[in-house]
């Protein structure tokens, strides 16, 4: 589950960033937030 939780949230930070650079900030910021919190600190909200 931390792997598949870990992926989703690498798949989210590299949408975000795709999100940003074609100009769509907010969409982008708002990925990447979901992301972190999915991924290396959120772990543990999700277990």
């Amino acid at each position: 589950m931390e792997f598949l939780l870990w992926i989703i949230a690498a798949i989210l930070v590299i949408s975000g960033i795709v999100s940003i650079v074609r100009g769509a900030l907010l969409w982008g910021v708002v990925l990447i937030v979901v992301g972190l919190l999915v991924g290396p600190g959120g772990v543990s909200i999700f277990t």
